[in-house]
């Protein structure tokens, strides 16, 4: 199986690739600035014209917004824009440009409807002090030294490795892998490369294929899965948050830069920014470890795996659980699923975003029409089942999965799936057509006692 991977390294640049590196990221600054200035010009001057009542073949020559377009608009203009252009290789203009030839793109796809998800803006100047400094290398030398210590990039030259890289090393001698792209990056002070590479990735399974795992994921525990194994949430960003408070207190002690005085910021001021950086870098390196091992670990064993398809940018307009929610990493732990149970041959099952799996019996099937978050314990009222919510939710995913069937991998919305609640708990009520029966007289339930069922084929229960 073929697939696009990421290989990221920290990679140690002596004082003067540091300088050439920045030099390069610079130079995709500013040719993105310049042919998005370019963009505006001509727009707002097609604007002007067409308020003059001018026919719209008179109008101004537009500028193409793709990436050959772009480019050939900045070859004719370099040496004018930027006469040291020949500094830099022609990478670093090109990373400046198909950044933004991406950026109109999705924004002309928002703005006529083609483009799912929330509106994308127009395009914005990139600010020196503001954006990560990054330039991409498609093009040229770009290899792995014998010593696997060591990586070549074009006009960089020789750059050391922080760590080995004979993982990706191997792949390349045994030919199941080819580099596509090398980006270079700073990130919390350090500076990264990651390489783009197509692997051929050899047949796995997962250890169970048969398992069935519902993952049921929240701010008290990281996730609690269907077989009643509790996973702790790390809080790496409450553990350090004493010393990030501590760390920009003292940044804001410094002169810092002031765009309206023309004020550059201190050295103190730049080693302070340094140091919170890091500070945030390492929080976030601790998440990314974290989420990788436990998603790892759920691909490896279990044949298929059950999430719910969370509003988490709607969970963060909480402001009293916004930080914990952004801390716990909703949104990576599901993006890691998708593509390690593909790797591994397994199967993700995502739940409808009103699936109600906290407000389902996992015993009976009966609803219950409100549940309140601080009600941490579910008691059903029709058969007296009494656990904790989170354990009853994944349940209840662990056999939306098996009602679904073997064809059913990715989005699934199960029956009463809506955005109203039907059940009002033990009443009796009309049974609507396809519904099933929670097995006792007078009760209706979207699942009823399929739910039940099928947890007992799945674990035995």
């Amino acid at each position: 199986m073929k697939t696009i991977q990421a290989y990221r390294f920290a990679v140690d640049l002596t004082p003067a690739q540091g300088r050439a590196a920045l030099a390069h990221a610079g130079a995709a600054r500013v040719a993105h600035n310049w042919a998005l200035a370019r963009v505006k010009a001509v727009m707002d001057q097609q604007t002007a014209e067409r308020s003059y009542g001018m026919p719209e073949d008179m109008l101004t020559p537009s500028v193409s917004w793709t990436l050959p377009g772009l480019r050939k608009v900045w070859n004719a203009n370099k040496e004018q824009v930027a006469p040291w252009w020949r500094e830099c290789s022609k990478e670093a203009f090109n990373t400046g440009l198909d950044a933004l030839a991406r950026a109109l793109k999705n924004w002309s796809e928002s703005r006529s409807g083609t483009r799912a998800g929330r509106p994308v803006g127009f395009p914005r100047f990139k600010s020196r002090r503001r954006s990560t400094p990054s330039v991409r290398f498609t093009t040229g030398a770009i290899r792995i030294e014998p010593d696997r210590k060591h990586v070549v990039l074009p006009r960089l030259g020789r750059l050391k490795l922080h760590e080995s890289a004979r993982k990706l090393a191997r792949r390349l001698d045994n030919g199941t892998a080819r580099i596509m792209s090398a980006t270079v990056r700073r990130d919390g002070g350090r500076w990264h490369v990651a390489f783009c590479v197509e692997v051929d990735r050899a047949e796995r399974r997962p250890a169970r294929p048969a398992s069935v795992v519902g993952v049921d994921i929240g701010v008290k525990h990281l996730a609690v899965l269907s077989t009643g194994e509790l996973v702790d949430n790390p809080r790496h960003l409450a553990a350090a948050q004493a010393r990030l408070r501590q760390l920009g207190r003292a940044l804001s002690r410094k002169a810092g830069p002031d765009r309206r005085t023309g004020q550059r910021p201190s050295n103190r001021w730049r080693r302070a920014s340094l140091r919170l950086g890091r500070a945030y870098a390492r929080v976030a390196n601790l998440r990314r470890d974290g989420l990788h091992k436990l998603t790892t670990r759920l691909a490896c064993e279990h044949g298929t795996i059950v999430v719910e398809d969370l509003n988490v940018a709607g969970m963060l307009r909480n402001r009293r659980l916004a930080r914990h929610i952004a801390d716990a990493g909703f949104g990576e732990l599901r993006r890691q699923l998708a593509y390690k149970t593909e790797w591994n041959s397994g199967r993700l099952v995502v739940a409808d975003r009103w699936y109600p799996s906290s407000k389902t019996c996992s015993g009976c099937g009966a609803v219950k029409t409100k549940l309140a978050l601080s009600e941490r314990t579910y008691t059903c009222t029709a058969c007296g089942l009494t656990l904790d919510r989170d354990l009853n939710a994944a349940r209840n995913l662990a056999a939306l999965a098996t009602e679904v069937g073997p064809a059913g991998s990715g989005p699934a919305a199960a029956r009463g799936a809506d955005r109203k609640t039907r059940i009002r708990g033990p009443v009796a009520v009309k049974r609507e057509p396809g519904t099933a029966s929670a097995g006792q007289t007078g009760i209706a339930s979207p699942q009823g006692g399929a739910i039940s069922r099928a947890l007992t084929r799945a674990h035995g229960w």
